[in-house]
């Protein structure tokens, strides 16, 4: 793939891979850095043979949050006219599957780009945190939010006021993790997750992260009436027809994404 500077980003068998690449500075994530995410899951979500994405950091962490130098002299208009938070913005808009393999201190950005992550696996000894209360500041890139509706009010306040950190059991309680592997078997068991989700045919994928994320923010009538939609959608696909022929011929369905 294209070559970048501070991430690597490859396919492998249907799965595209993103790893963070600042292992000197525990990947904190630059602006830089998060262009070059974007670039990539884009182009990812562009190329017919990925299926799913694994989102992942080398070296002893995920992310240990923003490049704090980069931001220390920064005043509200320079920020504003950057408008930097747009590229996290579009990151929502992947329509493939993310899944994120995580591990060392997922820390403020390191935490927001996790949580913009469909699916999270975390090492045993990951520690999930939003420390910006102690540098003056607050999360800016949809930390405060997602925490909130995750874990409600009461429980976000708690650990955004204090800056305390969350271990992977704690986080997967609160639904921050789907699972918690030991660290030897985090990127095995996270591709072998994503391994099954290749097998899946690839609208039905898209079309349930579409409904599913609809489903967060709208009242439940409008969201079923947009779920509705999305299933009379998928009968217009190939593979709906070669899923329900497989199972009425009790053999197996070859899913070719159309």
């Amino acid at each position: 793939m294209n070559n970048y500077q501070f991430i690597k980003a490859w396919t492998d068998n249907g799965i595209g891979k993103l790893e963070l690449q600042r292992p000197e500075v525990l990947n904190a994530i630059n602006r830089s850095m998060v262009v070059e995410i974007l670039a990539a899951l884009r182009n990812f979500d562009q190329l017919e043979q990925v299926k799913v994405i694994v989102l992942s950091g080398a070296g002893r962490s995920f992310a240990a949050g923003a490049d704090i130098k980069e931001m220390a002299e920064e005043n509200a208009i320079s920020m504003e006219m950057k408008n930097q938070f747009a590229d996290w913005d579009k990151i929502s808009l992947i329509k493939k599957p993310v899944i994120a393999a995580v591990h060392g201190f997922v820390l403020g950005g390191g935490f927001e780009l996790a949580l913009c992550a469909d699916i999270v696996f975390a090492a045993a000894s990951s520690k999930f945190g939003f420390p910006e209360v102690q540098l003056g500041v607050m999360p800016s890139a949809g930390g405060t939010v997602k925490l909130t509706k995750l874990m409600g009010k009461r429980k976000a306040l708690e650990f955004l006021w204090t800056g305390n950190q969350l271990k992977a059991e704690e986080a997967k309680h609160w639904g921050i993790v789907n699972q918690v592997v030991p660290d030897e078997l985090l990127l095995q068991e996270t591709i072998a997750f994503a391994e099954n989700l290749v097998k899946q045919p690839a609208l039905s994928l898209r079309l349930i992260k579409d409904t599913v994320e609809k489903a967060e923010d709208l009242p439940i009538y409008e969201a079923m009436q947009y779920e509705r939609k999305n299933f009379y959608l998928l009968f217009a696909s190939e593979d709906q027809k070669e899923g329900m022929q497989a199972f009425m011929e009790k053999r197996s369905p070859h899913f070719k994404g159309k």
